[in-house]
């Protein structure tokens, strides 16, 4: 009786004794890669977002979303056009549109390209292409499905770690740059966006996220955080990082008690705060593991959701300076996305393991992108409207203290506008842009092809175009309403 059952229990044991060998032969660097910092924390939604260097009338934010190399070259087809367009500035001077971004915010193959604008500015456009664009950022990637090493790896948790794109973006793009360069720099404030996969909510790369678990993202490099961003299941392993709860103080914000008491409160302001509070609790959570941004926001629009959604003040996350200053605002998202390849829709045979993973990724992606897309423009919406009820309950005195003067300040010209720049804008190139792998190698005539695309259909976009003729110099002078309003305060109106 026992000689008979030995056989079964073998067959039972031989899959994890397969799963064992397999995961001692393939050793993941799954390290984390991020350092403790000393310290108190800091709230996780910080007051003033964007850079506020007195000439505060116009304010411009970008999103790069992924997909690959091909959403890196639409992204830098984007800034070329930027970088062609002025625009006025204080002191009746102009500048150039590239200079004057305060916001970009990046997801997988966008956050490439938002890394590297971010670090280096307009001189980014000199040499993006060839260091990277050009490049195959998959030479150093474990890319054989028919390897055993690579099944070994993927059994293990991914085909490819810190090893591989890391060490390749650091080295070829990066340069050891770390997030200290960007941080320090005025303009733009850098986002870049991972999918925490435990809490099934969007990580971004920010300051007051990591003080939420007493870490430095100073010292993080900007390679390890692009990968993270562009890190696909399978092809990649999750990237790590590392809590420190214990090793700082940190006060729950206000609006995270708000959202995890209230079953009113927005459900993206929710997950996030049940994500800090993880995060604060060491036996729930000592590791952070991060995926590719585009599974819960392939845009890069959570975080600024969120920091409005938790914004304590009508104006914020704008400082009272700015949002009295404010006159146009553009956010403009740079949507790299292609239609799904579906070959397998035509046949009675159902697609492989490989077309399969990437049709569910898909659905995952498109869905959140949809809904994510459209809260944001609701959310820009609204913020305007609370902007103009806020500045025209302003004093004279408050006015004078935030803006200098009152002289030409109306208390409703701000205009918040918000829009896409997508291949679908470009019906005469659109078939063959959708066509273009998401891949970290493309041949140069795709490349080129994105790269002017992109340009394209930024000078064509009717929200840029719109943001470039409100924010011409006007004529409009002011005069001030004698009496008070219903509020109890003076308002300031143009004269006709």
């Amino acid at each position: 009786m026992t000689f008979r059952r030995r056989p079964a229990r073998a067959a039972r044991l031989l899959p994890a004794l397969l799963g064992t060998l397999l995961v001692s032969c393939a050793s993941l660097d799954d390290a984390p890669i991020n350092t403790v910092t000393d310290g108190v924390g800091t709230p996780a939604i910080e007051s003033a977002l964007f850079p506020d260097d007195g000439d505060g009338e116009t304010l411009i934010g970008l999103t790069f979303s992924g997909g690959g190399t091909r959403a890196a070259a639409f992204a830098h087809g984007v800034l070329t056009a930027f970088a062609e367009t002025e625009m006025p500035v204080a002191g009746g001077h102009s500048a150039r549109m590239i200079d004057r971004v305060d916001f970009v915010s990046g997801v997988s193959g966008g956050s490439v390209t938002a890394a590297y604008f971010g670090l280096k500015g307009r001189e980014a456009l000199t040499d993006f292409r060839e260091k990277f664009l050009l490049r195959n950022a998959e030479e150093d990637l474990h890319a054989d499905p028919l390897r055993p090493s690579t099944l070994m790896r993927v059994y293990a948790g991914g085909a490819n770690d810190r090893s591989n794109l890391p060490r390749w973006l650091d080295r070829n793009l990066f340069g050891g740059a770390t997030f200290a360069r960007l941080l320090e720099k005025k303009r733009p404030t850098v986002w870049i966006n991972a999918s925490d996969i435990a809490n099934h909510s969007a990580f971004v790369f920010e300051p007051s996220t990591f003080r939420a678990f007493c870490s430095d993202l100073a010292a993080l490099p900007i390679s390890e955080a692009v990968a993270a961003s562009a890190a696909v299941p399978v092809i990649f392993a999750p990237i790590s990082l590392e809590t420190y709860a214990e090793r700082c103080a940190w006060e729950t914000p206000r609006w995270a008690r708000y959202a995890g008491e209230h079953a009113s409160a927005p459900a993206l302001l929710k997950a996030y705060a049940r994500a800090l509070a993880a995060y604060r609790d060491p036996q729930r959570m000592k590791y952070i593991r991060l995926l590719d941004g585009g599974l819960t926001d392939n845009f890069g629009l959570a975080g600024l959701t969120v920091a409005r959604a938790a914004a304590e003040t009508p104006h914020a996350p704008l400082t009272p300076r700015q949002a009295a200053r404010l006159k146009r605002a553009m956010f403009l998202v740079v949507n790299a996305g292609r239609a799904s390849e579906t070959e397998w829709a035509r046949t009675r045979e159902g697609p492989t393991v490989a077309p399969l993973l990437m049709a569910v990724i898909d659905t995952g992606i498109d869905s959140s992108v949809r809904q994510g897309f459209d809260a944001f423009q609701l959310t820009i919406a609204r913020w305007q409207q609370d902007l103009i009820e806020w500045r025209c309950r302003l004093t004279p005195a408050e006015v004078t203290r935030y803006v200098g003067t009152t002289k030409g300040w109306n208390c409703r010209d701000v205009k918040m506008l918000s829009g896409e720049v997508a291949f679908d804008q470009l019906p005469d190139r659109r078939e063959k842009l959708q066509k273009i792998a998401t891949r970290f190698v493309l041949p140069q005539e795709e490349v080129d092809l994105l790269i002017a695309a992109g340009h394209d259909a930024t000078l064509a976009n009717p929200v840029f175009n719109g943001f470039r003729r409100t924010t011409a110099p006007t004529s409009v002078v002011a005069r001030r309403v004698l009496g008070p309003d219903r509020g109890g305060t003076v308002t300031l109106t143009p004269s006709h």
